[in-house]
């Protein structure tokens, strides 16, 4: 049994501030992404927040206290159509807060539109690549030249310095390609990749999730990837938070002590999760703990947000891993890694209890390296 210090230490609690305010600008979109969350059409929603409401957003948000405000994200839909992008990034980078944008890669994405973001102060842009080739890809995104528009669109950041989060899809439909997209990403200069595990919400309804036992090997396999250390950028999980408990598993087997477990790439992060850390607004206003949890909890045009994510008791029951249910309540990991709130809610319709997709503590941990190549 690892030592307890670590995994009973309650400060992994984002309790003053989240670390990222997501804001979906639109619903409109030219994509039709099988799983997309917000079920995105081309079409813009008239309830959509204005540029006034949106810059009195950006207001609230520079009140977080702290040394500096949460980093805005602004996603969609695709933000690149609404007229007043630019100005409201402006307005956001004068407050000192920190701006990374999610950019559908279409038409609009051209290298003149990279500049731009560079020019305007983001800090990041995030792009999807769901397959190592423009069938796999295309297929998913619903839009045939989409991968192509992406390759060319990191090929532009990278000329342009602009840092590259590439976001993939995990789920039973791009599973076996995950091997292939990584050693794509390898040469492309890219700062992170993020796996974002399917939670059935929205159009990913129709998709299916992969299972718990392969998830554990789809998690340890990117954990041997981080040790390994040969790639050049970071790698994160989205909704699939146990590996965490993979990472704290398999470094304490080789003697690693919470301190350098704590400072190593597998370590950052902790406790982050939907509504600890994190925070959603959508286009018409709505507060939610995170995109995948759909949850309201007030509307910015009538609540501060500040005030939603500290006091509102949804916000302050999932901060709280003392309260988890089921085996995630029982889980000596939970406060490092608190499972997927959105998960369990999909599942249960409790953002409470277990997240289905972890095998702990039904599996037993094997500490020998084993260099996943498929997920059978």
């Amino acid at each position: 049994m690892p030592t307890p210090s670590l995994l009973q230490d309650k400060t992994f609690t984002y309790e003053k501030a989240p670390i990222l305010v997501y804001w979906e600008m639109t619903h409109a979109c030219d994509l039709a992404c099988v799983h997309c969350r917000a079920e995105a059409d081309t079409s813009r929603d008239p309830m959509e927040l204005s540029t006034r409401e949106a810059k009195e957003l950006c207001d609230e948000i520079a009140l977080f206290p702290g040394t500096r405000p949460p980093r805005l994200v602004l996603t969609g839909g695709d933000p690149l159509l609404r007229d007043d992008f630019f100005e409201i990034i402006d307005y956001a980078r004068s407050l000192g807060i920190d701006v990374s944008a999610t950019p559908a890669a279409t038409a609009r994405l051209t290298d003149q539109a990279v500049l731009a973001l560079k020019s305007a102060g983001v800090g990041s842009i995030a792009l999807s690549l769901d397959g190592s080739t423009a069938h796999r890809h295309d297929s998913v995104r619903g839009v045939a030249g989409t991968f192509a528009r992406t390759m060319d669109a990191i090929r532009a950041a990278d000329e342009a310095g602009m840092p590259v989060q590439i976001n993939t899809l995990v789920a039973e439909a791009t599973v076996d390609d995950l091997p292939a997209v990584y050693d794509l990403l390898v040469g492309l200069g890219i700062e992170r990749w993020a796996l974002f595990f399917l939670i059935s919400t929205g159009r990913g309804s129709f998709l299916s999730e992969i299972s718990p036992e392969k998830a554990e090997s789809v998690l340890t396999w990117l954990c041997e990837l981080i040790e390994n250390g040969s790639q050049p950028f970071a790698i994160k999980s989205t909704e699939a938070h146990q590996l965490r408990r993979i990472a704290y598993q398999r470094l304490h087997a080789r003697g690693v002590d919470d301190d350098n477990f704590k400072r190593s790439p597998l370590g950052r992060g902790l406790g982050v999760r939907d509504g600890n850390g994190i925070v959603f607004v959508s286009r018409r206003g709505e507060i939610f703990p995170s995109g995948f949890l759909p949850i309201g909890s007030g509307n910015v045009r009538l609540d501060s947000l500040v005030a939603t994510y500290h006091d509102h008791p949804l916000f302050r029951s999932l901060r709280d891993a003392d309260r988890l249910e089921g085996k995630c309540g029982r889980c000596p990991y939970r406060f490092i890694c608190g499972g997927s709130r959105a998960r369990a809610f999909a599942a249960t319709g409790n953002p409470l209890e277990s997240d289905p997709l972890c095998l702990y503590p039904t599996i037993r941990f094997q500490s020998e390296d084993r260099m996943a190549t498929s997920f059978g």
